[in-house]
């Protein structure tokens, strides 16, 4: 196995699966001994950018005071 120049390694797939790394896990890397381990990272899964976006176009509408019915009569154009 070899370190590409940006650093990255392939964990091959029957070692991910027996460690029990999923698409996504978070990992940290710990010397122990002279020896490289890694393993799963303790804070769990941090929130990805699309889920952050998420996140922040939900809190800016609970700042929004008009029901549904007026924002829909808004759209249509109702009187």
């Amino acid at each position: 196995m070899r370190i590409t120049s940006k650093g990255q390694v392939t964990i091959p797939q029957a070692v991910r699966e027996k460690a029990g790394f999923l698409p996504d896990t978070e990992v940290d890397f710990v010397v122990q001994e002279g020896a490289v381990v890694i393993v799963k990272a303790a804070g769990g899964k941090r929130l990805t950018r699309g889920a952050k976006t998420v996140r922040t176009l939900r809190d800016h509408g609970r700042y929004v005071s008009m029901s549904t019915d007026e924002i829909m009569a808004l759209t249509r154009g109702d009187d």
